[in-house]
């Protein structure tokens, strides 16, 4: 299978995939546990990639100085500091422990 039919049938699946879910009944959607689940996998799957994205290099796990940044963040973002503010105190983290020579 080379990469263009693999890439082809993966879409394939979404639009069978997308189209099978125009087909459920609103009555289903709107009962309390999808509603809660479809929350909670929401979560779930963005806490999964900040954590892919903090710790992942290609297939290993790094400890450099992202890790610091991302905790600054969750502290600001913690104290409702604004995006902005969290934004740039994490980059400047990260920025400095590079400067340092920590975790490069």
């Amino acid at each position: 299978m080379t990469l263009w039919s693999a890439v082809l049938a993966a879409s394939a699946i979404c639009i069978a995939l997308k189209t099978l879910g125009y087909l459920v009944p609103p009555r289903v959607l709107e009962a309390p546990r999808p509603a809660r689940i479809a929350d909670l996998l929401t979560v779930a799957l963005l806490a999964a990639l900040v954590a892919v994205q903090t710790l992942g290099v290609g297939q290993a796990i790094v400890v450099d100085a992202r890790i610091p940044a991302v905790l600054v963040a969750a502290g600001l973002l913690v104290l409702r500091a604004p995006f902005l503010v969290v934004v740039v105190a994490a980059a400047l983290v990260a920025a400095l422990l590079r400067l340092w020579g920590w975790a490069a």
